[in-house]
């Protein structure tokens, strides 16, 4: 019974904390809101002005190019095939005392030798410090490019020091004269760039500007105006693309930001109505939404809390600064370690091995500076437990996001891989086994084939050896030399009968014994080769005609050499043995390789295509579903492995195995191997 008024009291402080917490809130919210008008109506008026200045700055770039193009248009007037030195300069000074931007006028021939030249009467001559050989570098490129484009070309601007001290950016004009076509000669006006601003642009739109030439860097070349340091707040850029060279032109406005207070008043009546409306709302709701709210957050950390723990994936947060904030009960168990020697902590971890901790480091610095993104896929690393022992882990890291949307930090979820890589392990060591089997029992299937295979050049051997012994005791008897030739041809017969039973033997040995697991580059008609003592073998005894197509010219492939030829070997026996139970009357066989391409394989890399091909009767639709299950066989005594093996084998390479009908009749398994990347890039020019 007494802890009732101390609840009751504890009520009444939370509902009169909440109350003070609204009329803060919208305190703050009413001085947001007139901050905002405020912000956006000078913005809009700071749009306003930036808008005029770039349609000003549009308007005097229009100026100078119609200012320029009227000036190329006098300058071709000016020049004519029977004009005298004197009388073009005559016109020249004419011209240059209504056109202020020109700097001097030059006659030039085809040679550029100068014919006449006029300077402008308004200002001391400007070439006279330096002489007019400092610029003919210029001239010679605006010429060139003239006549190149059949037309006036300006030159790159360059500075003209002069004898007072100062100096002007000076452009040159070179405009070609031609008569019937052909190149006479050359008229060169020199700009003035601060008398260009000055007299090219309409006056009322200086008024308020100041109007400068620049470079694409900013550098300023010109300017019209005194340039005001911090004054201006709305700059136009326009660029000025002329034949030869560009330039930028930029003008600036050193108007006053717009006065928005006048507008204030009208933003803060509106606002506190606004604002008047919803707070006896937001009073109302304000009790019933917090008690929710606590009621709901409560249970989503229970939630939480609840499935992490249950969780068997690790998890560990990390702040940007790089220290562990979080771990789960999970990956404390993973590592061994306590959360009270893993929080807080940051590099190195404490189940970091010593060995790995300085490129983990370095990882993680990368990770933490924003620099490198980790996989979506994950990466596999590997840690320490407590005890010392080692275990590999695969890691997943995403970045931590709040609530505002910034980034505070990284969230990792770990997955031990022991397990499964035990598992792999007992998988790969029973495929090997399997693959074995296999091997063995290829060869039993065979026994009789190379008993038949082996009695004949025996038999040749022991008729040779015979015959030869004959021979000698005749020779005894006769005491003649005539049978030597005939002895010498009966003792090369049983070396290549021999030779034969040889060879065969160790096609048999070279397929059976167990190779180390290895890839190596190996060219596709050695491949071809190595097995086709073995097919042969079958193909006698059958009548198979076998026929291969591979082209010498091809590159390597990387393979581990014993599975691919037992690949060969299982589809040239299983095609060869199903054209026998079928009865083909004209049974043959074509082995063939060709480079392969298409979407399935692997990009970035090259293939070459093996294929098997056969006239049998095909494969039923009701075997095609199932004929690459192991244990699945239509042959009476067959295990069901082979062609099983031979998917898995190709598929460990990156290939794939595939069969499809060969017309008119018969069936052809097609498989893909990689090309050794070292021969492909030395064949690649």
């Amino acid at each position: 019974m007494k802890r009732e008024p101390a609840l009751a009291a504890l009520a009444r402080w939370r509902s009169a904390h909440t109350r003070l917490s609204l009329w803060a809130l919208l305190v703050l919210l009413v001085a947001g809101m007139l901050a905002t008008l405020v912000w956006l109506a000078g913005r809009y008026e700071t749009s306003m002005e930036q808008g005029r200045v770039e349609r000003d700055t549009f308007d005097a770039a229009n100026d100078i190019r119609a200012g320029l193009t009227r000036n190329v248009q006098t300058l071709q007037a000016l020049h004519s095939s029977n004009a005298t030195p004197a009388a073009w300069t005559q016109e020249a000074q004419a011209l240059l005392r209504s056109h202020r931007e020109w700097m001097r006028l030059e006659w030039r021939d085809a040679t550029m030798k100068v014919v006449a030249a006029v300077d402008t009467p308004f200002r001391p001559p400007v070439f006279t410090r330096l002489g007019r050989g400092a610029s003919q570098g210029d001239i010679n490129l605006a010429c060139a490019a003239a006549r190149r484009l059949t037309g006036p070309a300006y030159s790159t601007s360059y500075f003209v020091p002069q004898m007072d001290g100062l100096g002007i950016e000076v452009m040159e004009l070179c405009l070609p004269q031609a008569t019937a076509g052909q190149l006479t000669g050359y008229v060169i006006a020199s700009y003035s760039l601060a008398e260009v601003l000055n007299h090219l642009i309409e006056p009322q739109l200086a008024h308020s500007h100041d109007i400068s030439f620049t470079e694409a860097d900013g550098t300023r070349l010109a300017l019209r105006g005194a340039a005001r340091r911090g004054s201006h707040i709305f700059t136009g850029q326009q660029l000025l693309d002329l034949p030869g060279n560009t330039v930028v032109l930029r003008m600036d406005s050193w108007r006053a930001a717009p006065q928005l207070f006048p507008n204030v008043l009208t933003a803060i009546l509106t606002a506190m109505a606004i604002a008047l409306l919803v707070v006896l709302w937001l009073l109302g709701k304000d009790t019933q939404r917090r008690l929710r709210a606590e009621r709901d957050l409560a249970d989503a950390l229970a939630f939480r809390k609840a499935m992490e723990d249950s969780l068997v994936t690790g998890l560990r947060a990390r702040d940007l600064q790089g220290r562990t904030t979080y771990v789960n009960p999970a990956f404390c168990a993973m590592v061994g370690f306590g959360p009270d020697e893993l929080l807080g902590k940051a590099t190195p971890a404490p189940y970091w091995p010593p060995e790995f901790a300085s490129d983990y480091a370095k990882r993680q610095e990368r990770r933490l500076s924003g620099r490198h993104s980790p996989p979506r896929e994950g990466f596999e690393s590997i840690f320490m437990r407590k005890d010392g022992t080692r275990f590999p882990v695969l890691v997943i890291e995403a970045p931590l996001i709040n609530h505002n949307g910034v980034q505070t930090g990284w969230m990792s979820a770990f997955l031990d891989l022991s397990e499964q890589r035990r598992v792999e392990e007992l998988s790969r060591a029973s495929q090997e086994r399997l693959q074995a089997t296999a091997r063995l029992a290829t060869v039993g299937e065979m026994a009789s084939l190379l008993s038949h295979e082996l009695n004949q050049p025996l038999a040749a051997i022991s008729s040779y050896a015979t015959g030869s012994l004959n021979l000698l005791k005749s020779q005894v008897t006769a005491g003649g030399d005539e049978s030597i030739g005939d002895i010498e041809v009966a003792m090369k017969r049983i070396a290549e009968q021999a030779e034969r039973a040889g060879k065969v033997i160790k096609s048999v040995h070279d397929f059976v014994r167990r190779r180390d697991k290895e890839r190596e580059p190996i060219a596709p008609d050695a491949l071809v080769d190595s097995v086709m003592p073995l097919v042969s073998l079958q193909a006698r005894k059958l009548g198979v005609r076998v026929e291969t197509h591979v082209d010498a010219s091809l590159p390597p492939v990387l393979v581990d050499r014993t599975m691919v030829e037992q690949v060969l070997l299982n589809l040239a026996r299983n095609a060869m043995q199903a054209m026998d139970e079928s009865g083909v009357a004209q049974p043959s066989l074509l082995i063939e390789v060709r480079r392969a391409g298409g979407a399935s394989l692997a990009p970035g890399m090259a293939w070459l295509e093996f294929s098997v091909a056969d006239v049998g009767p095909g494969i039923p639709a009701e075997v095609q579903q199932q004929l690459f299950t192991p244990f699945f066989t239509t042959k009476t005594e067959g295990m069901g492995l082979g062609l099983s093996l031979c998917r898995t084998v190709v598929e460990q390479h990156g290939g794939f195995l595939a069969f499809e009908p060969n017309r008119p009749t018969g069936t052809i398994f097609r498989f893909t191997l990689p090309v050794d990347a070292r021969a492909l890039a030395a064949a690649t020019p």
